[in-house]
């Protein structure tokens, strides 16, 4: 197996080179001390994550191709969460010296299925020596004014959306954690998360505020409620979880609806609609906007408790 040691930075970097698709906005790409884009006619919007392994991700569970994958679409889902459209992306790289490179070759390949599924263009970055792997994402995307969506736009009486079903994130990774067979389509979800992009881009025009929910559906509705000087009542029977997850949750004597509320790594989209749009969504309403800027859980009409808790890289990695 050939070590990256063996061909040095620049072997790496040609080696994984290619040019971008279908994007004539690109004047200069990779190659040059810095990319040139055109810019569109829209407002341009720019994301960064990264990934650091360890921390995001172990090479016991996940394979290069998903390190990849998920590399991309955590950031599309952040793109997505502002109801823009993303367009071009810079790939920052660490990686040890005696790593195989047909690893790199793997991992670059995954993003690459994922930049042509959203016809994203890799346009730059950059490539270090590192003891593990990080990988840092910078995503450029665009919107038009009138569907730009923030976190601070939620309004008293909003009626709060989830796009999909929660706690198949933390599902996937206890189910790791813990050493249990079985259950391969929550896995695959906790390894390969797929942003909601096509259903952002559908409802956009009709949420008043939005964030993906990568922190924990209680944690991500605080960020919204910050943002918006605003409250929240959440019902904890109206979040949308699999029975899978409540089964994987039963045998290890946890609450799926805590996976839901505070594990986080579910890449759906949280939203908030006026009562006179919900008509026009899609998704499952859990709550409801309020005045009073405190979060509160309800269950059959009675408050619970809820952790003032969310997903941290500095409390609780991976």
């Amino acid at each position: 197996m050939i070590k990256i040691k063996d061909i040095g930075e620049f072997g790496l970097i040609d080696r994984i080179t290619r040019k971008p698709k279908n994007k004539n906005n690109v004047l200069v790409g990779i190659g040059d001390d810095a990319a040139v884009v055109k810019p569109g006619k829209h407002l341009q919007v720019l994301t960064t994550d990264c990934l650091v392994e360890g921390d995001h991700f172990t090479r016991e569970w996940f394979t290069p191709l998903q390190i990849g994958m998920k590399a991309i679409e955590i950031n599309v889902s952040d793109i997505a969460a502002m109801g823009a459209i993303p367009s071009y992306v810079l790939v920052s790289l660490g990686f040890p010296g005696d790593l195989d490179v047909e690893f790199v070759d793997e991992m670059y390949s995954g993003m690459w299925k994922v930049c042509d599924k959203y016809n994203i263009g890799i346009i730059g970055g950059n490539m270090t020596h590192s003891t593990q792997i990080f990988i840092s994402i910078t995503l450029l995307g665009e919107v038009e004014k009138k569907n730009l969506v923030l976190r601070s736009g939620a309004e008293i009486g909003d009626f709060i959306f989830v796009s999909g079903y929660l706690g198949n994130g933390r599902a996937g990774l206890r189910l790791f954690q813990e050493n249990i067979e079985g259950f391969d389509g929550v896995k695959k979800r906790y390894l390969e998360p797929k942003a909601r992009l096509d259903f952002a881009l559908k409802n956009a025009s009709s949420v008043n505020s939005m964030i993906d929910v990568s922190d924990g559906l209680a944690g991500d509705i605080k960020h919204i409620c910050e943002q918006s000087g605003c409250g929240a009542v959440i019902y904890k029977d109206k979040i949308p979880i699999t029975d899978e997850v409540k089964e994987i949750a039963e045998i290890l004597g946890e609450d799926g609806y805590d996976y839901a509320l505070y594990g986080g790594e579910d890449f759906e989209l949280l939203y908030t609609v006026s009562p006179d749009k919900v008509s026009k969504i899609d998704g499952y309403l859990v709550g409801e906007i309020t005045k009073d800027k405190k979060i509160k859980l309800f269950l059959n009409g009675k408050e619970q408790q809820i952790m003032d808790y969310s997903y941290d890289h500095f409390i609780n990695p991976v």
